[in-house]
């Protein structure tokens, strides 16, 4: 912790604020406090990304889709690497399956990373190669919904948009509705969008990822009382978990026969076939007369 950050000070600013909040639940005394709130803990203890020293439209599209479900210790290792090897839309959306699967190793939910290609395929051939600074278009472009578009916006061009994912749903539930149970998104949008900062609202909602973070390292899951929060499953002999192992089987021995992928991996050949169907119709594998590798 930096020492010059005074938490008494801090815990005061938060007395302040629910107090003001016992009458005036969101007035503007109450949304300049919270404000004042996350802006002082992130004077402190804001974290430092390459993705948010370099927002270009690219690096930014390749932070949210990475950062969709997977937490920034795993994210920062492998964003580097990828947008080293793949410096740009094109690049991307000409780069071999294989390759993108290989530097995508470890991030999970493989389908992000075949979506990010696609993205890039449809900047290239639809939009001259820039990525359309519009809500409505990025909407319609794979693995990027209401949030991701608005993020995307909002980090690349600095705009007050108005957007919720876990992190700034957590720090709303916390401050404005920790007494509540079953609290929508609908119902925290109001509070979002009049608490954007106009004049530099990338940082503001770079303060409210950090104080979430803290929150949930602090007391706990506040999320759980969102109607959004589902809670993963797990991982350990999930479908998740075989098709990891047959994309990893398929980098390491391309041109496997078919035949010998169960044995290989010691699963029934019943639920690889079933995955490996999917992974055929998603577009991560190709049989060749039965020998199965990556496109």
């Amino acid at each position: 912790m930096n020492t010059l950050f005074n938490q008494d000070q801090h815990n005061a600013l938060i007395e302040n604020f629910f107090a003001l909040q016992a009458s005036e639940q969101c007035s503007n005394n109450t949304l300049a406090s919270f404000q004042a709130i996350i802006l002082h803990y992130y004077k402190y203890h804001k974290r430092d990304f390459i993705w948010r020293r370099i927002t270009s439209p690219y690096f930014v599209t390749v932070s949210e889709i990475m950062l969709q479900q997977t937490s920034t210790s795993r994210v920062t290792g492998k964003f580097e690497a990828f947008v080293e090897r793949f410096p740009d839309f094109a690049t991307l959306a000409n780069a071999p399956i294989s390759d993108i699967i290989r530097l995508w190793k470890g991030l999970g939910y493989n389908r992000r990373a075949l979506a990010l290609q696609k993205i890039a395929q449809l900047v290239v051939t639809q939009h001259n190669g820039r990525l359309p600074i519009d809500i409505a278009t990025l909407e319609t472009f794979p693995s990027i919904g209401k949030a991701t578009a608005r993020s995307i916006v909002t980090y690349a061009c600095n705009a007050p948009v108005s957007f919720i994912e876990t992190n700034v749903r957590t720090v709303f539930i916390y401050f404005f509705f920790k007494h509540h149970t079953a609290v929508s998104d609908a119902m925290l949008e109001p509070f979002v969008t009049a608490a954007v900062d106009q004049a530099d609202p990338k940082s503001w909602y770079y303060a409210l990822m950090d104080y979430g973070v803290m929150l949930k390292k602090t007391v706990g899951n506040v999320s759980r009382l969102s109607t959004h929060y589902a809670k993963q499953s797990a991982f350990e002999g999930s479908d998740r978990q075989v098709r990891g192992m047959i994309l990893q089987a398929l980098l390491d021995q391309p041109g496997i026969p078919m035949a010998m992928l169960s044995a290989h991996l010691g699963k029934e050949s019943a639920r690889v076939e079933k995955i490996l169907t999917d992974l055929k119709h998603e577009g991560f594998v190709k049989n060749n007369n039965g020998l199965l590798s990556l496109p």
